[in-house]
């Protein structure tokens, strides 16, 4: 407001000046017109000064009057899909057991996801996660506390600390949200180990990027290993009464010393092969109690690939190629079981380690921007017995599943789908399934652009 009274009093002033001494028309107009270039041009170096990186204003809170406003970014993501199976919807929520899989004939919310971040102050940051989606059977809408926890900004030593609630750092599609997947489904395996939720609870990591010569950034963490996000390990009896491990009652052990905990332990490298090639490498483990019976231990431990080319002269990021693949084992260490409470139907199992494996591995190519096609293929299977037999577990059988994805970006933040699963698992009727799935996906806000 200021820089404009200053400049209308420039303009008034010269004309005022111009009438008062009898300039002639022209002289006046010239008069005018470099007064107005001359106060344009002190305005414009002005705002040069205030922007520079020196004197620009922290960008994330702005001074109002007395108060000083934090902002902060706030999206919003929103997965539908819509398909057809071999397989009906009741079998549908064993065979895509992933919580935000598309699930259902017909039409899927799968996930709506609210996200808020910020800066808290200049040494740490803020993030949560808060997701909706609408059971596909009961068409209850669901809401959950996916993720809330900050992270340390500049601690000394090349350390940084996440506290909170969040997703537990094993390897690459578990601390994915959903829509930063590649494919519409996370992997079997996965949901065998972590859940259909994916592994997340409270508790701390804490990074150390290492002084080696290429990327190297070492995690260790501590999380509950109680709760329906914890499937391998302490979980609950609701999550029990709809995939128990093995088939094995629940024991509900509670929380006694730090042994109760779950650890977490991940190295993640990185290299830059060429100017167009880059590497990922990491190793990840986890360890904790689990809901068999007292002294009761899960070991979780895998490793996980990533390479991608792109080239020096591509096109908004087209076009690249990525194959990313991962491997992982659980040792779930069930304790000796005995109820005989009731003489007729008495409950009687030993202890066994149930062992757990699986793999996926999959290719992505974008020909040409916006548009991407790619495989996925995928395998899991186990030893030690469930509670009648592993063939009729549908979360301890032998799985292939092989899913071909041609995936249409309009812009960054829009894509669209179509992705066909071939299914060959004992515990089906007829050992294989067809499935058809299209998802849509939108975002608005200021949540980053999908990236390859």
């Amino acid at each position: 407001m200021k820089r404009l009274l200053s400049l209308l009093g420039v303009v008034l002033y010269c004309a005022f000046s111009a009438s008062a001494y009898g300039q002639d028309a022209a002289e006046r107009l010239d008069a005018l017109e470099n007064a107005v270039k001359s106060q344009a041009r002190t305005i414009e170096q002005q705002q040069k000064t205030i922007d520079s990186p020196s004197t620009r204003p922290d960008l994330w809170s702005r001074q109002l009057g007395g108060s000083r406003v934090r902002l902060m970014d706030i999206s919003m993501d929103a997965l539908f899909a819509a398909g057809a199976s071999s397989e009906d919807d009741e079998s549908l929520q064993t065979l895509q057991g992933g919580g935000h899989d598309p699930r259902k004939r017909g039409f899927t919310v799968q996930n709506i996801e609210l996200s808020l971040m910020g800066a808290v102050d200049p040494y740490l940051s803020g993030e949560s996660h808060i997701i909706f989606f609408i059971d596909p059977l009961s068409g209850e809408t669901q809401v959950e506390l996916e993720e809330i926890f900050l992270t340390t900004q500049s601690l000394p030593f090349g350390l940084q600390l996440e506290a909170g609630h969040f997703f537990t750092e094993f390897g690459r599609i578990n601390p994915k949200h959903p829509h930063q997947w590649h494919w519409q489904d996370q992997p079997v395996i996965n949901t065998r180990l972590f859940g259909p939720d994916g592994m997340r609870g409270p508790g701390f990591r804490l990074g150390w990027l290492t002084p080696l010569p290429w990327f190297a950034e070492l995690h260790l963490g501590a999380q509950n290993a109680g709760g329906e996000t914890m499937a391998s390990f302490l979980a609950s009896e609701e999550f029990f009464a709809e995939r128990a491990i093995g088939g094995r009652p629940f024991v509900d052990r509670g929380v006694k010393n730090l042994k109760d905990l779950v650890y977490l332990a991940r190295l993640d490298n990185s290299w830059d092969l060429t100017d167009e090639l880059s590497a990922k490498l990491g190793f990840s483990g986890l360890y904790g109690p689990n809901a068999s019976g007292a002294e009761a231990e899960t070991l979780i431990y895998g490793a996980d690939l990533l390479l991608k080319w792109r080239p020096e002269n591509n096109d908004r990021g087209w076009p690249f190629l990525t194959w990313e693949s991962e491997i992982m084992r659980r040792d779930y260490r069930a304790a000796s079981f005995r109820d005989d409470s009731d003489p007729a139907d008495v409950v009687d199992l030993a202890a066994e380690t149930l062992k757990d494996w699986g793999l996926y591995s999959q290719l992505l190519y974008g020909f040409q921007p916006g548009w991407a096609a790619g495989v996925r293929y995928e395998y899991a299977a186990g030893s030690g017995d469930s509670v009648g037999g592993r063939d009729a577990d549908p979360f301890r059988d032998d799985r292939h599943r092989v899913s071909p994805l041609l995936a249409w970006h309009p812009s960054e933040f829009s894509r669209l789908r179509l992705q066909y699963n071939y299914d060959r698992a004992d515990h089906l009727e007829d050992r294989e399934a067809h499935s058809v799935w299209l998802g849509v996906e939108f975002m608005y806000g200021a949540h980053p652009a999908h990236t390859y």
